[in-house]
């Protein structure tokens, strides 16, 4: 009796039921928290997601057992049981985003909006690409998001059109969202002259506490009137920042835009990260999706830069095209970048605020974008 219970033990450890791709995984996972931890990329989401792939990819562990929807499920683990929030954890982390952002540098520079526009770019060049190498219409969506350079985005927009794709898309998307700093700044100083980068711009005006309060509701009217497939994401995030502004609801903007959004990301992190098991995750198509947001990304940031050297020539001179790299939505990190790379060859030159004009507009761009991927290739 002893010895079979010895056996069954033995049968049951981990270590001898690993297989190459779980192993294969697991030094991803420590490789991202190595990133994470020790060079500081992006560490409040890379933890998450390395941990949930690290936990998802021991064998036996049973944190993410997964089960089609309405299963009970008592029976799945608690990282699929978080999974099944994936529709709506995103919109919640807009809510905490929106709470965050001060939208004032959008709304006194409304050119700032072309440049988050062209920012999107990447995605729609993603987008063709994944059709070419054999994806569908939905999964070519889904893939494109990651030129966004938004995290929760390409979270919400694949869990609709190409559920599958998921764990692939999503690692792809935080991963380059955390490598925004080593990505960006070759291809802003490929695209741009010793000149251009030395232009200084003035500071912005001052944005009235009426403005800021006028803003997220006329965005949220004219932006999901038009794209109703929009609304989740751009009425959130323009809930939370009509908490931060409207000075009536600062409890509410307080709990969006810390203990709400911590809690999500956890939570979204985690299950998100758990999808990316070795099985599944390392095959061709994701090679393809890691290889195309690569893509997507350099695109984006190529679209803004472009963009803002036009504006430059038409401005007189006036414009440093370095801001339309922060076009692409992570906030305020692509901002910081620009700022730095723009600090590199003027130390006195500060362009962290008319880079975020263009950051803002970014995340509303990528969201808007989400909504017309999924009217046209939802059929829902």
């Amino acid at each position: 009796m002893i010895l079979d219970a010895l056996q069954s033990f033995a049968s049951k450890m981990g270590i001898l039921n690993m297989d190459i791709r779980s192993l294969i995984m697991l030094g991803v996972a420590c490789f991202l928290l190595y990133l994470a931890i020790k060079k500081g990329f992006e560490p409040l989401l890379l933890v998450p997601i390395a941990f949930g792939m690290l936990l998802s990819n021991l064998p036996l562990g049973g944190v993410f057992q997964y089960g089609a929807e309405g299963v009970d499920t008592m029976n799945q683990g608690i990282l699929a049981i978080f999974y099944h929030l994936k529709p709506v954890l995103p919109c919640l982390i807009f809510m905490g985003i929106g709470a965050m952002t001060d939208f004032g540098p959008l709304i006194a520079n409304p050119k700032s909006l072309l440049l988050g526009a062209a920012a999107q770019l990447g995605i729609f060049v993603a987008f063709f690409g994944a059709l070419l190498l054999g994806f569908n219409a939905q999964e070519a969506g889904s893939i494109g998001i990651i030129g966004g350079a938004d995290g929760p985005t390409a979270i919400y927009t694949t869990s609709i059109l190409a559920p599958h794709l998921l764990g692939a898309v999503a690692v792809a998307a935080y991963s380059y969202m955390a490598l925004v700093p080593v990505i960006q700044p070759p291809i802003m100083k490929a695209l741009t002259t010793q000149k251009e980068r030395l232009v200084r711009m003035g500071t912005i005006r001052p944005v009235s506490q009426r403005e800021k309060i006028i803003f997220p509701i006329m965005v949220t009217l004219v932006v999901c009137l038009l794209i109703p497939d929009a609304t989740p994401l751009v009425g959130m995030l323009m809930l939370g920042n009509l908490f931060k502004e409207s000075g009536a609801t600062n409890r509410l903007s307080d709990t969006a835009s810390n203990a709400l959004i911590n809690i999500v990301t956890i939570m979204l992190g985690t299950c998100v990260g758990a999808s990316a098991q070795g099985p599944t995750f390392l095959t061709w198509g994701t090679i393809k999706i890691v290889i195309l947001g690569v893509i997507a990304f350099a695109g984006g940031t190529a679209g803004g830069v472009l963009l803002g050297k036009l504006m430059y020539k038409i401005s007189g001179g006036k414009i440093n095209p370095l801001i339309g790299s922060a076009g692409v939505s992570a906030v305020p990190m692509a901002a910081r970048v620009s700022q730095k790379v723009g600090q590199s060859y003027d130390p006195g030159n500060f362009l962290l605020m008319n880079a975020m004009g263009p950051n803002v507009a970014g995340v509303i761009g990528s969201a808007v974008a989400a909504g017309v991927m999924i009217s046209m290739f939802s059929g829902r």
